[in-house]
């Protein structure tokens, strides 16, 4: 299984977030601290807003920040929210299966059991224990990214 760019910037903001929360981040330094499209961004902070997950001021001095305390902020609930499909294998689709096994296949109870696994590992964890090594996470971000633009140039 492999997780969509979307879930996997989606996570890079909440990390990124969770390293600033002395105020507002503006989604250009997001972008630019990751290397990514601040259009990409954009969609992700509109969803992690309808979620409650980032709490967005607009204006000359606006931006981002996370609505709740990392401590709060589940990580397997925010892969959930991101990803759109989690059939590993073409049986996990049950309208557009056409695999002729399915019916005695053991390994589809494999991958099942597998990816609630991943979610119980997930489930475990929340954005605070992600970033419980602030310093050294802190430390791969390029300093130029981290410093403040002049307000208005979100």
């Amino acid at each position: 299984m492999k997780l969509t760019d979307y879930t996997d910037y989606t996570l890079r903001t909440l990390i990124f977030l969770g390293l600033h929360r002395d105020g507002l981040v503006t989604i250009q330094q997001i972008a630019d601290s990751y290397d990514i499209s601040k259009n990409h961004l954009m969609k992700i902070i509109h969803r992690l807003g309808l979620d409650g997950v980032v709490e967005t001021v607009r204006g000359r001095s606006g931006g981002v920040r996370l609505a709740r305390p990392p401590e709060e902020i589940n990580i397997g609930a925010v892969v959930r929210a991101a990803e759109q499909d989690f059939s590993i294998v073409e049986c996990f689709d049950r309208v557009n299966n056409r695999c002729v096994l399915s019916p005695a296949c053991k390994l589809q109870a494999a991958f099942r059991e597998a990816l609630e696994a991943f979610f119980r590992v997930l489930d475990a964890k929340t954005l605070a224990d992600v970033i419980g090594n602030a310093e050294q996470v802190i430390s791969f971000i390029p300093l130029e990214t981290l410093r403040y633009p002049a307000p208005g140039r979100a």
